[in-house]
């Protein structure tokens, strides 16, 4: 059984499960949601003196909740979706946004603001990614390459509807490298010629999201931490994402994220393909176009 089927089976019986205790309950426990948008540009140039060149962009967000309460138990559900593409003149396709993540936490309460709590993240990408766009010849990443996987125990810490805090002292972190050819380089951490790397750690979960902090805007932030307790525990991987939802109407908003990363086992690969050591990274995205909340 390759990689790609264990993952699958975990995603699959994980919360399957969960829902088998839950098959008693009615309707009236579940909640759901989510947004969806769809972000574009373009620019057509024809004899202009000032110079340039023609360019089109999208961008597809989406995100949903599924969550369970009832009594003393709590089971949330969330999955987030990401994909863009631009292009100028007769360039090459470039990826700007590419990213799926599922997180499922189920909890029992244990005090007014405590629950004891299991936790699986598992996040990775649609399409290939490459060092040196528009040329795209120095590929980097595609779908399961790299692919990441947290299956923890903790508590949760939720005052409010707004905020949780997730702590985990027991975190096991597995990064998937499918692809035979970025395995064999070593990349994003796993052993020359190995298609996984597993890690024994803890782990911070950190979620603050607030509808109209200001007149028509939504706010959401996530913190996520992880420290190997093995292997140089004071080397922390940091994932910290910034989004601010802008509501013209119904159907048209603008969207502004950020994305910081740190993580000690990716170095950073120049255009020329020399490889150096780890890097802060940073996106930003910023887009206005057709927004759908249901």
């Amino acid at each position: 059984m390759n990689i790609r089927s264990k993952i699958l089976i975990i995603l699959m019986f994980f919360p399957a499960m969960v829902f088998a205790q839950e098959e008693a309950d009615t309707v009236k426990h579940w909640t759901a949601g989510g947004n969806s948008a769809f972000n574009f540009s373009q620019v057509s140039l024809s004899n202009w003196a000032g110079g340039g060149k023609n360019s089109v962009s999208g961008t597809f967000l989406f995100n949903a909740f599924l969550n369970f309460k009832k009594d003393k138990r709590a089971w949330e559900n969330t999955l987030d979706i990401g994909y863009g593409l631009t292009q100028q003149g007769d360039e090459n396709l470039v990826k700007t946004e590419d990213r799926i993540q599922i997180v499922s936490k189920y909890g029992i309460q244990a005090s007014e603001r405590w629950y004891y709590t299991a936790l699986a993240d598992f996040k990775t990408q649609m399409d290939l990614g490459y060092k040196d766009p528009p040329e795209n010849t120095i590929m980097t990443s595609k779908f399961m390459s790299p692919a990441y996987l947290l299956l923890s125990l903790g508590m949760d810490y939720k005052p409010n509807q707004n905020f949780s805090m997730y702590l985990s002292p027991l975190t096991s972190k597995m990064t998937i490298v499918n692809d035979d050819q970025l395995s064999n380089q070593g990349a994003y951490g796993v052993d020359p010629g190995e298609n996984l790397r597993s890690e024994f750690g803890a782990s911070v979960k950190s979620i603050y999201k607030k509808e109209n902090l200001l007149q028509n805007v939504d706010f959401n932030t996530r913190l996520d931490l992880f420290s190997n307790w093995t292997n140089h525990p004071e080397r922390i991987d940091v994932e910290w994402e910034t989004k601010f939802d802008f509501r013209v109407n119904s159907f048209l908003s603008a969207h502004l994220g950020t994305t910081l990363l740190y993580d000690h086992d990716i170095n950073f690969v120049d255009a020329e393909g020399v490889e150096h050591g780890p890097r802060i990274q940073f996106k930003q995205l910023f887009g206005f176009g057709i927004n759908y909340k249901f």
